[in-house]
C-alpha cells in the first residue's frame, strides 16, 4: 500500500522543508476528488466544487478533470484567478454588488466561456442590469434563497416577488436559484446530516417548482456543501451540488460525519521553538498560521485546540493541547503536565478548519510522484 507523505515525514523517509508550512498528499486529495465526483455523478447531477478550500488552479483543473461541471468561487477576483489558471465555467456564489465588482465581473465575462453571477436583492440586480446594458452584456444569474443558514439569500416568503422582479430585468438571465444551509434543520444546528440534506433539497425543489409555476424558467436548483452535499444529491430533487471542503478534508470534517481521518489530505507542521517549563512548549506558529474561526469547548463538537496535534503513531496526541497564540507563537500546553517536546521538534498537526488555514498561506508544499513541492496559494487573499 502507498504510503502517504505525512507517514515518510514520521518515519524521516521525508523532509519538511521550512515551518510553519501545510504540506498536501495529492493522491489522497485526487481519491477524496474521485470519490466525490463519481458518486454526485451516479446520482444523475452536477458536481460545481467550491474552490475556497485550496484557492489553487491546479487542484481545481484536476476536479474538472475528474468530471466537475465547473467551479464555485466566491469573490470575482479568485474567479480571475481560475480563469488564468485555464478554468472556463465559473459561478461566483456571493452577491454581485458595488460597482468595482460588477466592472471586473463583466470584463471576466468576455473572457470565459459560462461565468454564473449572483443576487438576492432588486438593488443589487438592478445596477448589475444597468452595467451589463452599458457594455452590451447579458448576464447569466441565480437567485440566491436563506433555507435556514440565516446569511446571504432572500427569505422563501420573498422569493416569489422577487424572482420575478430580476427576470424583468433587461439584461439578466434568470436561470437558478440556490443556497448554502450546511448543517441546519427547521432553522437550528443539528448533527443530522441526512435529515438536513433532505430539507435543503426539499425546500429548493419546491420553490423551484412555485417559480416554474408563475413561468420563470428556472433550469438549476443548486446546494449542498460537504456536509450535506452527497446526500442532497441523492434526493433527486436538485441539479448541482457545490461541496468544497471535501478535497483536503479537516477536523471538522471528521466531527461531521464527513471523512476519516485518512481521508485528510493536509497536514500543518510546525517546529519547537522554545520549552520554557515542562508542561509548555512553544512553536513558530501562532495566529498567522492557525486559524481561530472556530469556537473552543463549543457544542455539538466541542473542538479542544486551534489544531489537533498528532503523535508518532499517526493517532491525536490526546495529551497535547494548542489553546494560545499570539501572532507567531502558539503555545502547546500538557494535560498530564509534560509535553514530552524538545527545541528543535517539528509537530505534525491536522487544521479544524482547512480552509481558512490554506488561506493564510502564501503557498503549501504538494507530494506528488514522490517529490515535494512548492505551490503558489495563488487565489490566497483574494477578497474582492
Amino acid at each position: 500500500m502507498r504510503k502517504t507523505v505525512f507517514e515518510l515525514i514520521r518515519e524521516h523517509k521525508a523532509a519538511v522543508q521550512e515551518t510553519p508550512c501545510i504540506v498536501v498528499d495529492t493522491e489522497t486529495a485526487k481519491k477524496n476528488i474521485c470519490r466525490m465526483q463519481e458518486a454526485v455523478s451516479a446520482c444523475g447531477c452536477k458536481l460545481r466544487p467550491h474552490i475556497k478550500t485550496h484557492k489553487i488552479p491546479y487542484f481545481a483543473r484536476l476536479q474538472l478533470a475528474a468530471g466537475a461541471e465547473g467551479i464555485t468561487c466566491a469573490k470575482v477576483s479568485e474567479a480571475e484567478v481560475m480563469a488564468a489558471g485555464g478554468v472556463e465555467d465559473i459561478f461566483i456564489a456571493y452577491p454581485m454588488v458595488g460597482e468595482f465588482r460588477i466592472h471586473r465581473a463583466l470584463e471576466l465575462q468576455k473572457r470565459v466561456k459560462r461565468l454564473i453571477l449572483a443576487v438576492d436583492s432588486l438593488e443589487g440586480a438592478a445596477a448589475l442590469s444597468r452595467s451589463a446594458g452599458e457594455a452590451g452584456l447579458t448576464c447569466e444569474v441565480r437567485l440566491e434563497v436563506d433555507t435556514g443558514a440565516r446569511r446571504t439569500g432572500v427569505t422563501r416568503g420573498h422569493v416569489l416577488e422577487l424572482a420575478g422582479q430580476i427576470a424583468a430585468l433587461p439584461h439578466l438571465n434568470l436561470t437558478g436559484i440556490y443556497t448554502f444551509k450546511s448543517l441546519v434543520l427547521h432553522g437550528c444546528p443539528t448533527e443530522d446530516n441526512k435529515a438536513a440534506a433532505v430539507e435543503e433539497a426539499e425546500l429548493m425543489s419546491g420553490m423551484a417548482a412555485s417559480l416554474r409555476t408563475r413561468g420563470l424558467p428556472i433550469r438549476e436548483v443548486s446546494a449542498g456543501s460537504t456536509p450535506t452535499g452527497l446526500q442532497v444529491a441523492r434526493t433527486g430533487l436538485v441539479t448541482e451540488v457545490r461541496p468544497g471542503t471535501y478535497i483536503f478534508g479537516d477536523w471538522m470534517l471528521t466531527k461531521e460525519n464527513c471523512a476519516a481521518v485518512e481521508d485528510i489530505a493536509v497536514r500543518l507542521y510546525a517546529m519547537v521553538v522554545s520549552t520554557p517549563a515542562p508542561d509548555y512548549a512553544v512553536l513558530d506558529g501562532g495566529t498567522k498560521t492557525f486559524p481561530m474561526d472556530i469556537p473552543l469547548d463549543t457544542p455539538p463538537f466541542l473542538y479542544p485546540g486551534y489544531a489537533i496535534p498528532i503523535g508518532g503513531d499517526g493517532k491525536p496526541d490526546e495529551n497535547l493541547q494548542l489553546r494560545r497564540m499570539n501572532e507567531e507563537h502558539g503555545i502547546l500546553t500538557a494535560k498530564n503536565g509534560r509535553t514530552g517536546l524538545r527545541v528543535g521538534q517539528v509537530l505534525e498537526l491536522i487544521p479544524i478548519h482547512v480552509c481558512t488555514a490554506v488561506n493564510m498561506q502564501n503557498s503549501v508544499f504538494v507530494f506528488e510522484d514522490g517529490v515535494l513541492r512548492r505551490m503558489p496559494v495563488e487565489a490566497r487573499g483574494m477578497l474582492v
